[in-house]
């Protein structure tokens, strides 16, 4: 079955690629570097020509008001050219707590934006809820550091792999469309302060790590488990203290 990842070069498409051909899929990667950018449409009929599915891990290059026009654009010519190349399925990667997070901040918004028109779309579709990634927890503890002290909200989230990421959605893309959300996650939850501080430590960072009800998450006020996936889930099985050795082996 020819798959085509819109994203397909970065982090999770690369590795979605991977996991769809060990499948036996003909999974093709398509991103500005392969000559597919969805907000202008370039390359996209091209790209999606002979495709049964279509999934997209791609995502705003910024993280303010200004997503929510990239979504609403890159969304919308995703979803023409697929009607116009006779897709059957369409798959989006978002994330847990999309909704509530929306509340507060233009990505988030965008994010929705981009949920509501896949689903009053003409596609048949499957979005995938995902919890964070490890791969991020470096990126938040910086994002969250002031003169030199780390604060996060004493708040849960299930982080997850970028592998096991990958594999949610290739899953969703080799089975038959929801037309609705399913949720995935790590095995564990923790309290965001916690885990920054176990990063930082198993890096020989030395930076503080301050638990602060003040504290915003990407300026966000966090509920107490809005990060957290509900309770049908699917759980995957990569811990973080297994990932972070592996990581710091690797490095």
């Amino acid at each position: 079955m020819r798959i085509v990842v819109i994203g397909g070069t970065g982090l999770i498409g690369s590795k979605l690629v991977r996991a769809l051909t060990e499948r036996g899929h003909d999974a093709v990667a398509a991103a500005p570097s392969t000559g597919v950018n969805t907000f202008t449409g370039e390359g996209l009929a091209e790209a999606l020509a002979g495709a049964a599915v279509v999934v997209d891990v791609s995502n705003s290059p910024t993280l303010d008001d200004a997503a929510i026009e990239f979504f609403r654009t890159a969304t919308t010519n995703v979803l023409t050219a697929e009607k116009d190349a006779g897709v059957g399925h369409h798959v989006a990667l978002s994330v847990v707590g999309t909704e509530e997070l929306a509340e507060q901040s233009g990505y988030f918004a965008g994010k929705l934006l981009q949920e509501k028109l896949i689903a009053d779309g003409p596609i048949p579709y499957s979005i995938v809820h995902a919890t964070q990634f490890f791969e991020f927890v470096q990126t938040l503890a910086d994002s969250s550091t002031v003169d030199g002290v780390v604060r996060m909200p004493p708040a849960y989230f299930q982080p997850m792999a970028a592998v096991d990421v990958a594999e949610g959605v290739a899953i969703a893309a080799v089975g038959n469309p929801t037309n609705g959300i399913t949720e995935i996650g790590g095995p564990e939850a923790f309290l965001l302060p916690d885990l920054i501080r176990t990063a930082l430590t198993a890096r020989g960072d030395t930076r503080e790590v301050v638990a602060d009800p003040d504290a915003l998450y990407w300026g966000i006020d966090l509920g107490e488990r809005t990060l957290c996936p509900g309770d049908g889930a699917t759980l995957f099985d990569t811990r973080f203290e297994n990932w972070i050795l592996e990581a710091a082996a690797k490095a």
